[in-house]
This record gives structure tokens, C-alpha cells and sequence, in this order.
């Protein structure tokens, strides 16, 4: 077989990965994917291997629960024929592929720098000279937003092409900040350090992330995380969910100039992030998740008090949903802006909420799942419109599912090990992979060891990685005052995809 099948947070042998011909891996992968609604990659990327580089493509099936994972070895000054050329999903893998390493693609549509990274192959192509996509016409114009902005929004730059009010186009460059988070999770050797840098890489996804860092050591180890572990994990990505969707429906509101529920949801977020700091000692759950060993243990008490937290956050989140979804003016802001159709949510490889809103289920708590999700029976919740509509309400509904979930852990909260733990050295020559799905969407990392065991690549997707493509199919046909409402529908991040 061309490749080997393998679990969510499985450990292999990196001799254990079949490594094929190009030519068969191209066939592998496309065919893989190809007319195949619950297949999709989760992650492709090249290391260094001696003087040639190394392609691992892993292709995750939604139904088996599997991932396929196959192999490749190519030289740096290769052309090889893209699978963008058959599959659009795969574009910017291929992108950053060819910005790291210098390896080119025949027949894929734009062969351009996806971040400028410090490492990049090319020095010579800047984000100065960034080619943007144009239209000559006496009649369009364009307009730049970016990368400076006038908030606290991270630095980006949206490049519309216009015709009068209506966005005929829009190339989002990003880039503009990078901190080499790949290269240091190799360059620090202290597990500590490294669990730092997880929580790092999405400011508003300290759990998503540092989840995914944790299993992937402790699946290196051959550690056997306890009830307790997976049991606090769970519950902090949930309330984490629950954190980030009230905030982003306040802001929401704010866009459309609804002042009433932008304060309202802005007040609600608070209380969450507060229990979070009442639990763990930072409210945006920094130092919180910790590789082999459950950091601050959940206790009855804190179980009696989130309690009555959901309580008095419930009412009032129910009371302003209920005024907000029956305001006209902000459902005439909502319903048929932003649509992307399901055709091209699939044929992008969306992830997360931006996939759910258009009918396509992808969520790894019910796909791959992991921790105590299993026992939740998880059910992703679907819309079929595509629009700042269908992704609102997907926000509405999985916080109150959250609110459900988490009541129903904390009806049996787990007696906390007391047993000393030591994790050992992570296996030689292995190749593991961790999928979490964070409030965005699905994470991805991978990591490989040498002989010694020491890692020789971290290589960390965010969701946004594949999402901000459907922003830009957005907003085309839409009025460009309808930009912020349709950006903040998605709130994608700019760090987490510039790393």
C-alpha cells in the first residue's frame, strides 16, 4: 500500500510511512481527495532530508477516523506537476512548499509567497513587491485596508478591485508579523519553553493549541494521560468556545451598530474568562495545559461555582439573542451577506464553523475525536446558506451546546491522580500527528524526531491557514461597507497563520 493509516494522536516509525515516486504521489493524494466530500488534508509540508527535501501529505477520512499519511523525496530544483492543478484545496500547501524550499509546481494557478518567512528560499521576493492580483479598467479602482489599522486588530492587508460600492475582488496579504514559531520548537530544548510557544502561537486559542502540542509529546512518550487530564482539557476548550463566540457576537453587533448587543455579549464574555482565571490563574488560560500531568485540577467546589456562572450567563445571553434575532435591521445586515456556496467551501478545503455554515460537516470532536468527546456523542451543528446569517447563528447555538456539554462534565467531576508522573524521552525516528478542533476550527500539528529522539520538525497548522481564502469569496458582489461585518464572521487570525 502507498500509504499507512493511522488514529488521531497515533505515534509511528517515520520508516513506517511508505515513501513512493512522485508520480504515484501525486495520483495517491488527488485520487485520495478527489469526489470525496469527507476526505480533505489536514496538513502537507516538506523538511529537509540530507540534500533533498522530504514531502509528507496526510489526508484525514471523516467517516474510517483515519489519516492517511504518505511520503516523497524530491530535489530543491525539481518541478513537479501540482496537485493544485486538480485540486484547488491544495494551493497554498503548495505555496508555502514552494516559498521554503524552492521547489516548483507546474500548472498551478499563482505560484507566490504565502508569509515571507525569515527562512524563506527567495530573499529577493518581498512583501514590498507582493504581486497583487489585478483588473485594468478606466471603470474599477482599487482600494488598500492595511496592514496598519485603526483598532487593535493585528497587522494584514486587504486589496479590493471595485466597481463603484461592489467588491469585484479581494487578495488578503498577510506576512507582516512573524516569530520563527516552527524553528523554535526545535532550537528550545526545555519542554516547559516549548509548552510556552504552543500557547503562543493564537492568542485566542491558548487551549486549541497547547491541546494539540500536549498529545502530540505525550503520544512521543508513550504517556497514558489520566481521566483527570482529559477531563480539564475537554472542559477549558469548551469554555474557551464559549469565551470567543460571545465575544466575536459582540462585535458583530458592534458592526453593525447595534449597541445594545455589543455591550450585552461584551459584558458576557467576561464572566467566563474570569472563571478561567478563578481556576487556573490567567484568564486567557495561559500556563494552564501542561504536557503529562493536569496542571490545576477541577474540583466540586469549582464545580458548584461554574454552575451558578452558566446560570446567571445563560439568562441573559438567551434574553439578548431572543431581541437580537428578531431585529430587522440586523437581520437585513445578516441574511444573504458574505455567502460563499458549498461548491467552494469544499473545493477551498474550509475547516471549522466556515465549512459547518455551508452544509459541510467537518468537525474533529465527532471525526477524530479526542479527550472525554467520545462520551459527549458530540453533533456538529450545520447551516446551508453560507452567509454572516448562517455563521452567527452557528455561534449562538454552539454556546449554548457548550453550556450543555460542560454542565454535563461537571455532574461527574474526576478524582484528580495524586501519583508522581515522569514523562520519558520521546521515541527515536517517529512521526506523530494531533487534531483538536479549537473554537475556529481544526488544528493540525506534526512532529518528527531523530535517533535521539530529539525533535527535527514541528510544522503547526491553524485553521485560518485554510480559511481566509473563504473571506476573500465572501465578500465578492457585496458592498465594501459590508467588509467588517463579513471579516468579523469569520475572525480568522493573522498570527496563527503567519506563525
Amino acid at each position: 500500500m502507498n500509504y499507512i493509516a493511522i488514529g488521531n494522536n497515533s505515534t509511528i516509525a517515520i520508516s513506517d510511512i511508505p515513501e513512493i515516486v512522485y508520480d504515484d504521489f501525486f495520483k495517491l493524494n488527488t485520487e485520495l481527495v478527489a469526489n470525496h466530500p469527507e476526505r480533505h488534508c489536514v496538513n502537507y509540508f516538506g523538511y529537509n532530508y540530507g540534500e533533498r527535501i522530504k514531502l509528507i501529505c496526510c489526508i484525514a477520512d471523516d467517516n474510517s477516523h483515519e489519516i492517511f499519511v504518505s511520503s516523497c523525496l524530491v530535489s530543491p530544483t525539481d518541478t513537479l506537476k501540482a496537485f493544485t492543478s486538480k485540486l484547488l484545496c491544495f494551493e497554498k500547501f503548495e505555496r508555502e512548499i514552494h516559498e521554503n524550499f524552492g521547489i516548483g509546481f507546474s500548472g498551478h494557478p499563482w505560484l507566490k509567497p504565502v508569509r515571507y518567512s525569515f527562512n524563506r528560499n527567495d530573499k529577493t521576493k518581498t512583501i514590498a513587491n507582493y504581486p497583487f492580483f489585478k483588473i485594468e479598467s478606466e471603470e474599477l479602482h482599487e482600494v488598500g485596508v492595511g496592514p496598519i489599522h485603526a483598532g487593535v486588530i493585528e497587522p494584514g492587508h486587504f486589496r479590493f478591485i471595485c466597481n463603484g460600492e461592489q467588491i469585484l475582488h479581494l487578495e488578503i496579504q498577510l506576512g507582516y508579523q512573524h516569530r520563527g514559531i516552527e524553528q523554535l520548537f526545535i532550537e528550545k530544548k526545555r519542554l516547559l519553553e516549548r509548552t510556552t510557544l504552543a500557547e503562543s502561537i493564537a492568542g485566542d486559542t491558548v487551549i486549541g493549541h497547547t491541546t494539540a502540542f500536549s498529545n502530540i509529546w505525550e503520544s512521543l512518550c508513550e504517556f497514558e494521560r489520566t481521566r483527570d487530564i482529559d477531563f480539564s482539557r475537554t472542559l477549558a476548550l469548551e469554555l474557551e468556545r464559549i469565551a470567543i463566540h460571545t465575544g466575536d457576537l459582540s462585535a458583530v453587533c458592534t458592526d453593525i451598530a447595534y449597541q445594545l448587543g455589543s455591550s450585552v455579549f461584551g459584558r458576557l464574555r467576561t464572566p467566563i474568562i474570569n472563571f478561567m482565571q478563578e481556576w487556573g490563574g490567567n484568564r486567557l488560560s495561559k500556563g494552564f495545559v501542561r504536557p503529562g500531568r493536569n496542571q490545576f485540577p477541577f474540583t466540586p467546589e469549582l464545580g458548584k461555582r461554574l454552575a451558578l456562572v452558566l446560570d446567571a450567563f445563560e439568562r441573559d445571553f438567551d434574553e439578548m439573542n431572543t431581541e437580537l434575532f428578531k431585529l430587522p435591521s440586523a437581520l437585513s445586515r445578516f441574511e444573504r451577506t458574505g455567502v460563499v456556496p458549498s461548491a467552494d467551501i469544499l473545493s477551498i478545503g474550509a475547516v471549522g464553523m466556515a465549512a459547518r455554515m455551508s452544509k459541510l460537516n467537518r468537525d474533529i470532536r465527532q471525526s477524530h475525536p479526542f479527550g472525554l468527546y467520545p462520551e459527549l456523542q458530540h453533533q456538529p451543528i450545520i447551516k446551508h446558506h453560507g452567509d454572516v446569517y448562517s455563521r452567527v447563528q452557528i455561534r449562538k447555538e454552539e454556546v449554548k451546546q457548550s453550556i450543555g456539554y460542560v454542565r454535563k462534565l461537571i455532574k461527574n467531576i474526576p478524582e484528580p491522580n495524586t501519583k508522581p508522573f515522569k514523562l520519558k524521552t520521546p521515541n527515536p525516528n517517529s512521526f506523530t500527528l494531533s487534531l483538536v478542533e479549537g473554537w475556529r476550527g481544526e488544528i493540525c500539528h506534526c512532529a518528527i524526531t531523530d535517533s535521539k529522539g530529539e525533535l527535527i520538525l514541528y510544522k503547526i497548522k491553524d485553521p485560518s491557514f485554510h480559511n481566509w481564502l473563504a473571506l476573500a469569496l465572501a465578500v465578492r458582489n457585496n458592498e465594501i461597507s459590508d467588509f467588517p461585518i463579513c471579516n468579523k464572521s469569520f475572525n480568522l487570525s493573522y498570527c496563527g497563520h503567519d506563525l
